[in-house]
């Protein structure tokens, strides 16, 4: 859930998409890989992350590490303001037939509106995540589907929750698209 200074009152606001975000994303991938030295990669995620998506305007962005525990993630990023979100979804996802855990964070309060996911390199969560950019990178007819299907939700609701619970079931749909579009082509990710 988002932090109290987080909160838009106007609620769910879905924008288009933004020529600006692939540049900040890249500023913001340049500060979590000095902060997080232990970072496999630094990857620009979520809607944001797609050309011509319409989207909510905050930076998803991963940070891949080999190990959780070990990767200093979270001591190097509570020491510069980003604050770990303890919600049971925020700490462990299920992907694969498993369950991957896995830290997000939110922003330094005033900062730049995001969500740094830390992940590892093996987890199938880090796998859907980079599928999920890269098939609608592939696909603009998709892009527009599910930009149009984000901003129909957006309508309809002003609940940060309820706009996640209305995406969610065609979320499922478009994985599984996904999923053959990966067979088709041949796509896995590229992980260091």
């Amino acid at each position: 859930m988002p932090f109290p200074d987080e909160l838009d009152p106007r609620g769910v606001t879905v924008h288009s998409y933004r020529d600006t975000w692939p540049t900040e994303a890249t500023e913001l991938a340049r500060d979590l890989a000095t902060l997080v030295p232990t970072a496999r990669a630094v990857e620009h995620i979520g809607s944001t992350a797609i050309p011509g998506m319409a989207a909510k305007d905050c930076l998803d962005m991963m940070i891949i590490v080999a190990d959780l525990d070990a990767s200093g993630a979270e001591p190097a990023l509570t020491a510069a303001g980003y604050r770990l979100r303890p919600e049971p979804w925020n700490t462990s996802e299920e992907a694969g037939g498993r369950t991957w855990p896995k830290q997000v964070f939110a922003p330094p309060s005033g900062a730049r509106p995001s969500n740094i996911h830390v992940r590892t390199t093996n987890s199938a969560s880090t796998r859907l995540a980079l599928l999920f950019r890269d098939h609608l990178r592939a696909d603009p007819q998709r892009t527009r589907w599910w930009s149009e299907l984000k901003l129909a939700a957006a309508k309809h609701t002003t609940s940060l929750a309820d706009y996640g619970e209305l995406k969610y079931p065609a979320w499922h749909l478009l994985m599984e698209l996904a999923e053959v579009w990966a067979d088709e082509t041949g796509w896995t990710p590229l992980l260091p």
